[in-house]
């Protein structure tokens, strides 16, 4: 299946967006609704665009995530991702991880961020914005361990 691809924002595409390397190997479709791309799009220009205006280019893991997709790739059910208001953004190094960390702390109206990390080192920013500003939370987990 041949995946559409247009700018939500100046740096970031509906592509990266919506991208699933899951999806792709078991041929799930990882197509968002009106809505979630509308929460899609508010986390590029509230969130992503910010950083990257700050740190330069960033890379994304995972952002949308249908039902059957999130399920596969083990997400929970309540996950953020399904609406299209949370993203997994690629970290080079806990050092980069952290500065990213604080400035969003600093800079962003977030509804939950955290540093996740496995045993096996791998990490990640996890940020959720809600498409209502209202129901941010700003939660904040700096040093959130996963399976």
């Amino acid at each position: 299946m041949k995946r559409k691809n247009f700018q939500l924002t100046p740096h970031f595409s509906y592509y990266e967006m919506t991208r699933s390397a899951w999806a792709e190997r078991h041929h799930r479709d990882n197509t968002p609704d009106c809505l979630q791309l509308a929460a899609l799009e508010n986390l590029c220009r509230v969130l992503l665009e910010p950083l990257r205006a700050q740190f330069g280019p960033i890379r994304i893991n995972s952002a949308f995530r249908s039902p059957v997709v999130n399920e596969g790739v083990g997400g929970v059910g309540c996950s953020k991702h399904l609406s299209g208001e949370a993203v997994d953004i690629y970290l080079p190094n806990q050092e980069t991880g952290r500065a990213y960390y604080r400035w969003i702390v600093a800079n962003v109206d977030f509804d939950q961020l955290l540093f996740e990390h496995r045993r096996d080192g791998a990490m990640w920013i996890h940020c959720s914005v809600c498409l209502d500003p209202r129901e941010n939370r700003h939660q904040s987990f700096p040093n959130y361990r996963v399976r």
